[in-house]
């Protein structure tokens, strides 16, 4: 076991990213169509090919998808992972020519490194080339090159967000998470309930934001940077209905993890990914990946942080 993403057979995980201009984008690929559903939460969400994975539409599977910082701009890479997979003759047959379906969704890192450097279709292509069975890199890679934790106060007083993984196994049942923490709140390890990111005082000690929101519920808060973006994944075959409930309840480790989270700064949002053929029941996968989003992201900040 890797406690990646990858440890879900037949999903690969590729990473790119400006260091520089802190910004980068982080691809899922799935070996085969894979059937898809989405949890959205957070009021500011920036997204691409979402209401197509949704219940009743036409399409029932998806080839990849794309987490991406620049915000709304970085949309605009999804096209080098749909470049990536046509060369490959991957998507979904319209006859006249395969259409891959990539979803993607954006965190809002441009207050951090360079504004006007966002992720490209290129970048998105590199990290589909370096995409691997065995990615286990976490921290300040990626789509959470850029990413931050902790902005109730602005991006002056926060800690640094990232990439975390986790993966559960039994017998030959395997469950993975992948998060990109980008969040207005802090982070909590639910173990203990102590938090290990989030805004700091002008001391430099960590705030508390949710006792801060307790003494400052008239403020005009406008706390830009946020979203926090995660992908779950299992073996086991589910149709779009359970694969959708399975992400509803994923999404509850942000909660278990961020506090606050799903605010209307944050634009929230959880993939869940069915690419096997295990038997599994609904409810427990989806209990199972709310603790491994949990987890996820406790690692990220963790990991991003040099936290022990």
């Amino acid at each position: 076991m890797l406690n990646s993403l990858c440890d879900v057979p037949g999903i690969r995980v590729g990473h790119a990213q400006d260091e520089v201009a802190r910004t980068g984008c982080t691809v899922i690929l799935p070996d085969r169509p894979a059937v898809a559903g989405v949890d959205v939460r957070g009021s500011a969400p920036g997204s691409r090919e979402i209401e197509v994975i949704k219940p009743v539409r036409l399409v029932q599977e998806i080839h990849g998808i794309l987490l991406t910082g620049g915000s709304a701009f970085g949309l605009d890479a999804s096209g080098g992972v749909q470049r990536y997979l046509e060369e490959r003759g991957i998507g979904y047959d319209v006859q006249v020519t395969k259409v891959p379906i990539v979803p993607t969704a954006v965190i809002f890192d441009l207050a951090v490194g360079d504004a006007k450097i966002r992720p490209t279709a290129a970048m998105a292509y590199t990290a589909c080339e370096q995409a691997s069975y065995a990615e286990t890199r976490e921290g300040l890679i990626g789509a959470g090159c850029g990413a931050t934790v902790g902005k109730i106060r602005g991006i002056q007083h926060c800690m640094l967000g990232g990439v975390g993984m986790a993966s559960w196994k039994s017998g030959s049942l395997a469950i993975g998470a992948l998060v990109v923490v980008n969040a207005l709140g802090d982070v909590i390890d639910p173990v203990n309930g102590k938090i290990i990111a989030g805004a700091k005082n002008d001391e430099g000690s960590l705030l508390h934001t949710p006792e801060y929101l307790k003494s400052h519920f008239l403020s005009p808060f406008k706390s830009w940077g946020n979203t926090t973006l995660a992908v779950v994944a299992t073996n086991a075959a589910f149709k779009r209905d359970g694969v959708t409930k399975i992400a509803e309840m994923a999404q509850d480790g942000l909660a278990y993890a961020i506090r606050p989270s799903h605010t209307h700064f944050d634009g929230d949002m959880l993939f869940a990914l069915s690419v096997g053929d295990e038997p599994a029941d609904v409810m427990a996968v989806g209990a199972i990946a709310a603790e491994l989003v949990a987890a996820a992201i406790v690692r990220a900040v963790r990991v991003s942080n040099a936290v022990k």
